[in-house]
């Protein structure tokens, strides 16, 4: 499986523009740029987008684990936050904070922190990062 995404950048890092595409057309030419990374400025920056990538790789993961469990979420919502620090002369992406809330009927807070752990080791995109991945689970009653 193959899944293609593309991004176009015009001009010098400060004053340039920049286009994000997906082939599903989800995201099409949707705009970038440093003032949206580094700053307060409109439009998307990779950053963001990773953590929407391992926020719903992490949910649909979980959901897979819960359901191996015998557990059938009623809703998990994942928020992640991405940590991006000046390190060596450049950029890194040191961390990814996993912050998930879950309604799952007759799981136990033990066993919900069990399989969220086993999600949050499995899940493709966290085993993509070469980051500290951290998690806060909540599950709700």
């Amino acid at each position: 499986m193959i899944k293609k995404a593309w991004a176009v950048w015009k001009g010098g890092i400060r004053d340039g523009v920049g286009s994000i595409s997906t082939e599903t057309g989800v995201l099409k030419e949707a705009p970038y740029g440093f003032k949206s990374r580094f700053e307060d400025g409109p439009g998307t920056n990779p950053e963001e987008l990773v953590g929407a990538a391992h926020a719903a790789c992490f949910s649909m993961a979980l959901s897979a684990i819960l359901g191996e469990a015998g557990l059938t979420a009623q809703k998990i919502e994942t928020r992640a936050a991405i940590t991006l620090l000046k390190v060596d002369g450049g950029f890194a992406i040191t961390a990814s904070h996993l912050t998930v809330t879950a309604a799952v009927p007759n799981a136990t807070p033990a066993q919900f922190s069990e399989l969220a752990a086993k999600a949050k080791a499995g899940c493709p995109v966290s085993k993509l990062m070469n980051a500290a991945i951290t998690m806060d689970a909540t599950l709700q009653s």
